[in-house]
């Protein structure tokens, strides 16, 4: 039995958010909470011309993943685990890296309201990878509008998740480099993170295996 009640992994697109998110909640017949992504209008018009379409996407995301927060009110977390592939806070490094000033200082009005409505985790697993290697998990999940993707906003998306969560304070994390971790396609990457996941701590912990042949 895990020493968390509400669990959120987070990490750069392609990374592995909801593939580790699913697993878990099997694993420990949890509930889960998935970021709704497709359903966004903007996003599609955001990767062929980021500067035009940013703030439209961005208060988007905002105000869905509020409602969705607000839905984890109505369940009972204290009657079993709950996964989400999503931190609300981390909205805000989409934020600071794709709008203007001025869209910056109205998004964040908005923000400041809505994040104090918003239930804190117990746990994130934040996962990191290489530009390399997210560009080929990318690839190979084939979502349509994320195809032609270009490494310079990886990258600059990698620095800003990075900094971010080097300064994050508001729960215990789980720092886990998978450049070399296939928790999906291997069982027994999986059953070495999860004996990481199932100890409890403060702070922050790092976790970087080399399970690569």
């Amino acid at each position: 039995m895990l020493p968390w009640r509400y669990i959120v992994v987070e990490g750069v697109i392609g990374v592995g958010k909801t593939s580790l998110t699913k697993l878990l909640s099997t694993r420990t017949n949890g509930r889960l909470n998935l970021e709704i992504v497709e359903e966004n209008p903007f996003l599609s018009s955001f990767y062929t011309d980021r500067a035009a379409y940013a703030f439209q996407t961005q208060i988007f995301f905002l105000l869905s993943r509020f409602r969705q927060q607000q839905n984890l009110f109505q369940h009972d977390l204290f009657s079993s685990t709950m996964i989400s592939d999503y931190l609300f806070a981390k909205d805000r490094i989409f934020a600071n890296l794709n709008l203007s000033d001025d869209e910056l200082a109205l998004y964040n009005q908005l923000a400041n309201i809505l994040e104090q409505r918003v239930l804190k985790p117990d746990l994130v697993i934040y996962l990191q990878a290489r530009t390399e290697v997210l560009q080929q998990r990318i690839q190979w999940r084939g979502r349509a509008f994320e195809q032609d993707m270009d490494d310079g906003y990886l990258n600059a998306l990698n620095g800003a998740y990075s900094y971010f969560f080097h300064h994050y304070k508001d729960a215990p994390l789980l720092v886990v480099n998978t450049d070399n971790l296939d928790f999906v396609n291997v069982p027994a990457d999986f059953d070495l993170l999860y004996e990481h996941i199932k100890e409890s701590f403060t702070g922050t912990r790092y976790f970087a295996p080399n399970t690569a042949p």
